[in-house]
């Protein structure tokens, strides 16, 4: 079995920064690309950024140029720094893994910037 354990949220104020960590643990044997996805109530869920096992990364458009994804493959973590924060950029933000050919979901983090 594969656990995914988000942290760093917070509530921070527009124009601020967070770094958001996501960690997969357990049994993994194959560990391919790494996502980060966010979801207010009532709304999609947004892919917000993506990062391969051989570090090609992409974003959604909403996101270039403030968030940067990134990760450690030896600890099976990935990370999301976020700049330049708007309050529309509350969000529940998920990490999402694809582990020894399955898909693998965090609980979430909650992120809330104040105007």
């Amino acid at each position: 079995q594969v656990q995914v354990v988000e942290s760093g949220g917070g509530l921070v104020q527009a124009g601020g920064s967070l770094r958001l960590s996501c960690q997969a643990s357990g049994d993994i044997f194959r560990l391919t690309s790494m996502h980060w996805y966010r979801q207010t109530p009532g709304q999609q869920r947004e892919l917000v950024a993506s990062i391969t096992s051989g570090g090609s990364t992409n974003y959604a458009d909403s996101v270039k140029g403030r968030f940067t994804i990134s990760r450690d493959n030896a600890k099976n973590t990935v990370f999301l720094q976020i700049n330049s924060l708007k309050p529309e950029d509350t969000a529940v933000y998920r990490c999402n893994v694809d582990a020894n050919w399955r898909t693998y979901w965090g609980p979430g983090t909650q992120v809330t910037v104040s105007s």
